[in-house]
């Protein structure tokens, strides 16, 4: 006969918070163990493409209010925040709008 397992937790039903896994121990018993959530991780806005950070660690939040910064951020202009690439199309689309000021600038001048 199967051996009998009982999950003393505060609900018995498996909801998405209350997941539970059987496993197998020494000796040929069962046990079941709780599982954590699993995690996605940081990502950038949705408006911004909803992709997901390279350098930084998933965590649950209990998890990451404990880890070190540099777990949690990439040492950059708004790292941890947004993607490299996205980083560089900022920086450079300021630059051209500065460079595009100053050429209004200059041809008011020689007008």
């Amino acid at each position: 006969m199967v051996q009998r397992l009982h999950l003393a937790c505060h609900s018995k039903f498996p909801t998405k918070s209350n997941k539970f896994v059987v496993k197998h121990i020494p000796g040929g018993k069962l046990v079941i163990q709780s599982t954590k959530k699993k995690v996605t991780g940081p990502c950038t806005p949705r408006y911004l493409g909803h992709k997901r950070l390279q350098g930084v660690k998933a965590f649950r939040p209990v998890d990451a209010s404990s880890a070190p910064k540099r777990r949690k951020t990439v040492s950059r202009a708004y790292g941890g925040v947004l993607t490299g690439a996205q980083v560089k199309e900022r920086v450079i689309r300021a630059f051209l709008i500065e460079e595009q000021k100053i050429v209004k600038r200059m041809r008011r001048g020689r007008h």
